[in-house]
């Protein structure tokens, strides 16, 4: 009987690490030739060069995104930025967008000093958690970095070229989902290189 229940339950099992499998593959989110499964909310520059993802001040200065037009909830994203000028910009997640007004939670991305890897929230409690000193010095000035975000849940973890930068639990994030969003801050003289970014969604997209 045992042998028995054994055969019956494994096809199953096998049936359900199959779906699991399924739902980790990797998307990749920028093709590196244009910007579909994207949208820009502003009026400042997304465009592609050499296969990279540009962003970069228009004349207006102000605030600028470029979201997926999917919605993410859990996920592990990884993606290379090179700062030129004022690298002041950020990795938006679970974000939602009207106009130029965005409500969710960024994972900074600053010049060295300004809290690379930190995570703010946009018109709401502002600095949630920012990296300790020491550990800003991970950010590689006018170099490509690789910037890591796992957001499962309520737990938000950040690595900046393999360092944690910080990891911090919020019931607020956890009960939220929407757009990843790339973002150009306000002031003007921002320009930014984006390339290989790659999501493992670790449930299904959202609709």
């Amino acid at each position: 009987m045992i042998k028995y229940c054994a055969l019956l339950v494994t096809p199953f099992i096998l049936a359900g690490c199959t779906g699991l499998r399924k739902n980790l593959q990797d998307i990749t989110l920028f093709n590196g030739r244009d910007l579909k499964g994207w949208v820009v909310y502003g009026s400042e520059k997304w465009y592609v060069e050499n296969g990279e993802l540009i962003s970069e001040s228009g004349p207006d200065k102000q605030y600028g995104y470029l979201a997926t037009e999917k919605s993410y909830r859990d996920f592990d994203l990884t993606a290379e930025f090179k700062q030129e000028a004022n690298g002041n910009s950020g990795v938006f997640f679970r974000s939602s967008i009207k106009g130029v007004k965005i409500t969710g939670w960024q994972a900074e991305v600053a010049p060295l000093g300004q809290h690379t890897g930190g995570i703010y929230e946009s018109y709401g409690r502002g600095w949630l958690v920012q990296p300790v000193p020491e550990k800003e010095q991970a950010l590689k000035v006018e170099m490509w970095n690789t910037l890591r975000i796992r957001v499962v849940g309520n737990q938000v973890t950040t690595w900046l070229n393999g360092t944690e930068m910080v990891s911090i639990q919020d019931e607020k994030i956890g009960a939220a989902d929407g757009q990843i969003a790339l973002q150009i801050h306000d002031g003007g003289g921002i320009k930014i290189r984006w390339r290989n970014l790659m999501l493992t969604p670790l449930t299904r997209p959202l609709p």
